[in-house]
């Protein structure tokens, strides 16, 4: 299912090209649009680790392709060990990032493809691996018009959204997740307005959100993470719809860092808080969110800004790069196939159970 375009500026954040891996630099934007033709399965690796290519849908898309730009030279060897090949380089792959349970999910599925096709040669194997990462890649843009549809109604005429880090269109292929229902809405012509926190520390809410908004035609307001509970005090948000890279059994989610602070402030002022959560990102077999690992990323990232430091030399920092919002403060996950509301653990496992990440 191929989703509406929503820019004249911006190529695809992933596209498979004749054999070939293309990724939109996202490291670069919004001041340059940078192209990155991926050579070989530790490019991949490092574009998901240095966040060249990042939001858990888009990770999820990119480790597919990644495994199959990491088999592409090997048809030539003897079908089991071109599974063995693959198993080891998706093995590698995984550990690119912890949180986002996207990365694992589409490696896994891969894997499971690649035990079940019947084939005779590896060439044939092949093939059936990069049909397999195409449906993955479709499936993720349906899996965002989907959201779009059942969110959409969330967003009604003169409302104010508020969202945080960038689930758009940047970190999926399709129209994003927490930016689906904001696409929705626009492209019905519902009048609103969406404010967009600038997500330290490295922008992505200011250099990607703000930005693929504002290309998009949708009325957007950059605000400072420290500002979004102010401007919730001033009644100028009414729902607040934001993404998620892994959801617990009962819930509990993780989303960028400074998500948790967004959902206490929100039920404080009595705001509706919705996470968009397509059916790829459930991690039904981790019970609760005490058990999602945390990525933590350099503390340079922190006391560094722009490539100059901004803390005093030899200051220690912590940069976790997630945190983790208990289900209490949840009003509801926007999927592909409905909103889900609490009970959570009963209502996401009668709904999903089926799906790749279940118990």
């Amino acid at each position: 299912m191929a989703s509406q375009p929503l820019f004249t500026t911006l190529p695809p954040t992933i596209e498979w090209r004749d054999g070939d891996l293309l990724l939109l630099d996202q490291t670069r934007l919004p001041h340059e649009i940078v192209v990155e033709n991926i050579a070989d399965v530790k490019a991949v690796w490092r574009a998901i680790r240095e966040l060249r290519v990042r939001g858990a849908p888009a990770i999820g898309v990119a480790a597919a392709y990644g495994l199959c730009i990491a088999m592409r030279g090997s048809t030539a060897l003897p079908v089991a060990q071109f599974r063995t090949e693959l198993e080891r380089h998706a093995n590698w792959l995984e550990t690119a990032r912890p949180t986002a349970v996207n990365l694992s999910w589409a490696v896994r599925r891969m894997l499971r493809h690649a035990r079940d096709v019947d084939a005779s040669d590896a060439a044939t194997l092949y093939e059936a691996l990069v049909a397999e990462a195409k449906r993955i890649h479709e499936e993720d843009q349906a899996l965002c018009e989907g959201i779009g549809e059942h969110g959409m109604p969330l967003i009604r005429e003169g409302c104010g959204v508020l969202t945080h880090c960038n689930a758009g269109a940047l970190a999926t292929s399709g129209i994003g997740t927490a930016t689906a229902p904001i696409y929705a809405a626009h492209r019905a012509g519902i009048a609103f307005k969406v404010y967009a926190d600038e997500t330290r520390p490295l922008l992505q809410g200011a250099r990607l959100t703000a930005f693929e908004l504002q290309q998009a035609g949708v009325d957007v307001t950059l605000i400072m993470d420290s500002a979004a509970a102010s401007v919730m005090s001033q009644g100028l948000v009414d729902v607040v719809i934001v993404g998620t890279d892994r959801v617990a059994a009962n819930g509990d989610f993780a989303n960028k860092i400074g998500t948790l602070g967004l959902a206490i402030a929100a039920q404080y002022y009595g705001i509706p808080f919705y996470v968009a959560c397509p059916s790829s990102t459930l991690d039904l077999r981790t019970p609760s969110g005490s058990g999602i690992e945390i990525e933590e990323r350099d503390a340079e990232e922190v006391t560094h800004l722009a490539g100059r430091r901004i803390a005093p030399d030899a200051m220690k920092a912590r940069n976790p790069a997630f945190d983790v919002t208990p289900h209490a403060l949840v009003s509801g996950f926007v999927t592909e196939r409905g909103i889900v509301h609490a009970p959570f653990e009963r209502s996401l496992k009668t709904l999903f159970a089926a799906e790749g990440n279940a118990a």
